[in-house]
């Protein structure tokens, strides 16, 4: 299998490593006779550096293949990764991914590069995931795509879009798994990466909700209450809006209806004292809301996919 890994200046260096270890480990293991993987780096300039100033060489003339890869650059905040867009060689990456973009091509990124798929307008219509806590910012900018940051990865139409910074990992598996779902497992194994289909596990929701100020006044609004019946109208005039209003700010800014959110939230605190107490279920539900404990266990086992004895033992 080909692969083209697109390099732009000030990528996340790990990402990049991550694709090309996964995939060069894969060909290890692989043996005689298995597939094989053939990365070739490409770029829009012959020459890239990376974000922690290691320099290394693309091919800035040769055919991509049917498979192109970008991987993330590195950016700490919203707005510093919105000015990376604007870059020059991000605009002619963006241009390149557009020309390449066919029924025969396959276009991949992970983390922030998801961004720069979006765009290029590659992934409107489509579903996607991102990175976690960029989700706010990607929704904002990107509304036409189908947004789903729980996701670890979500292949849609020729598309291929992956959470976090280490989900480049997951990313590099994926590309495996189309060759041989037996080789990706035993490359797993040996990575010791466990199967993680969610970012759920690893949200946090006031993160997301401080992007908004009033979805940051309904999110502290919510902890106060959190022991209690939720009541919308009730959070509404605490923020000082109407009910209206604040279901269509959370929806915009988070992706989601309040009820959801709220759920997050519970999830989230019920997780912490599971890992850090030695509280009865039934104590926890009726800290975050619950009146019995096995509505809060339906809860923990769909949202993040573990049951109370896993989440305690991994406090």
């Amino acid at each position: 299998m080909r692969i083209s890994v697109l390099a732009l200046d000030g990528l996340f260096d790990t990402g990049l490593a991550s694709i090309l270890d996964t995939l060069a480990f894969a060909n290890v293991l692989a043996g005689p006779g298995g597939p094989r993987f053939q990365v070739r780096v490409v770029g829009v300039r012959s020459r890239v550096k990376t974000a922690q100033g290691l320099r290394l060489d693309a091919d800035a003339a040769g055919a991509w293949s049917s498979l192109v890869v970008v991987p993330a650059l590195f950016a700490s905040s919203p707005e510093t990764l919105l000015e990376l867009l604007g870059r020059r060689d991000v605009l002619d990456a963006c241009a390149a991914l557009r020309a390449h973009a066919d029924a025969r091509t396959t276009l991949a990124a992970a983390c922030t590069s998801t961004f720069v798929l979006a765009e290029a307008g590659l992934l409107d219509g489509r579903p996607a995931t991102t990175t976690w806590w960029l989700s706010p910012a990607f929704r904002a900018r990107f509304p036409r795509v189908d947004l789903d940051e729980s996701r670890m990865v979500v292949e849609a139409k020729g598309r291929v879009t992956a959470g976090a910074a280490m989900a480049h990992v997951d990313l590099a598996l994926w590309i495996v798994r189309r060759a041989s779902p037996a080789l990706a497992n035993l490359v797993a194994r040996y990575l010791v990466v466990e199967p993680r289909p969610s970012q759920a596990p690893f949200i946090i929701p006031d993160h997301l909700a401080h992007a908004d100020d009033m979805v940051e006044r309904f999110e502290r609004w919510v902890r106060d209450h959190l022991d209690a019946p939720l009541s919308l109208a009730a959070a509404a005039r605490a923020v000082g809006a109407s009910q209206r209003s604040l279901e269509r700010r959370v929806r915009a800014v988070l992706g989601k209806p309040p009820v959801a959110f709220v759920q997050d939230v519970r999830v989230e605190v019920a997780t912490h004292l599971l890992r850090s107490t030695g509280d009865d279920l039934e104590v926890i539900a009726s800290k975050v809301g619950y009146r019995d404990g096995a509505t809060l266990r339906t809860l923990l086992r769909r949202r993040l996919g573990r049951g109370v004895r896993e989440l305690r033992r991994a406090g």
